[in-house]
């Protein structure tokens, strides 16, 4: 249950999307995320690292760990029916 309390916060599972690729410092994950405050960033990067899948790297930037990694690929099915769902829906603002 604590994976799910902890991918459940907002702005959780967008920032490990957005370290999926490799390191990315805190301006470009913040000019990535429209409406994240940097103090919610740093919440969530602190609670990913706690967590084991998020590291920072001596430049300042954060990438993931190898646990981050394997959650990654264990998600990976989420992402590609996401895709298959935004095809399909009816094209509108997402609520």
């Amino acid at each position: 249950m604590a994976t799910l309390d902890l991918l459940g916060r907002r702005w959780t599972l967008r920032l490990l999307w957005e370290l999926r690729d490799g390191p990315v410092g805190p301006r470009a994950v913040l000019a990535s995320c429209d409406g994240l405050s940097s103090s919610v960033l740093y919440r969530r990067i602190g609670e990913l690292d706690d967590a084991g899948l998020v590291e920072r790297l001596p430049d300042g930037s954060y990438a993931l760990t190898d646990l981050g990694q394997e959650l990654g690929e264990a998600i990976s099915p989420l992402s590609r029916w996401s895709e298959k769902w935004a095809r399909r829906r009816p094209s509108g603002p997402a609520d």
